[in-house]
């Protein structure tokens, strides 16, 4: 039997950090080896323990979330950490900004347990975990902010398949709704999904969709 997943909860609240504990104790397969109420521990803890996922939340203080996935999970970070974001969507303006620092994605707290599960357990496998509604709204509310002009579309070292592909993952379909959607095999869209993340030298999804955002594929 594998080693269960080692995991880190970050919230200043003390009763979600606890809900959340037990809930994630409670499986066979995950751990939770850590817990803390602000960002800046969470960081010192996550470096001193290497969790597989750290939970994170975005409202915290001494250190917010958004700050602390960029110093775990961000750009230049020697041994990255994987960081998933959990948010309520109605009043966080930052999870567009917690993605780009680094997160391999995010949560509604108001998800269900089975959800938040799932969500430790994709991160965990080294996928990125979106909503496609809840990115949807997310990325196009802010899509005039996220999208700066950053050269033209035609610069992209993609094939017209492959850019169709990023701008369905854009879109927030999944890969089976790919293949549904450009009547190819899941497996051919996997390997899409491959070549584009190679060729652009992004991480994830989750990368792939700001990265379209950001040089106007989508709108």
């Amino acid at each position: 039997m594998s080693a269960p997943v080692r995991v880190l909860i970050c919230d200043d609240q003390a009763l979600i950090r606890t809900g959340l504990s037990t809930i994630v104790d409670a499986q066979p397969d995950l751990e939770v080896v850590g817990e803390c109420g602000d960002g800046r521990t969470g960081v010192d803890l996550a470096r001193e323990l290497r969790p597989d996922v750290v939970v994170m939340d975005i409202r915290m203080p001494v250190l917010d979330g958004l700050e602390a996935t960029r110093l775990l999970a961000g750009a230049g970070v020697e041994h990255p950490v994987k960081v998933l974001v959990v948010t309520t969507f109605n009043l966080d303006e930052y999870v567009y900004e917690a993605l780009r620092a680094g997160a391999s994605g995010f949560l509604l707290k108001d998800a269900p347990p089975d959800r938040l599960l799932h969500g430790i357990r994709t991160v965990a496998m080294g996928a990125a975990l979106l909503d496609p509604e809840v990115t949807r709204k997310l990325v196009g509310r802010y899509a005039a902010r996220i999208r700066p002009a950053e050269g033209d579309a035609r610069d992209i070292p993609l094939t017209p398949r492959e850019l169709e592909v990023l701008r369905l993952i854009a879109d927030g379909l999944s890969n089976s709704e790919i293949a549904a959607a450009l009547v190819i095999s899941h497996e051919t869209v996997k390997t899409f999904v491959s070549r584009i993340l190679t060729k652009l030298g992004l991480r994830d999804r989750v990368q792939a969709v700001v990265y379209a955002y950001r040089h106007g594929l989508v709108t």
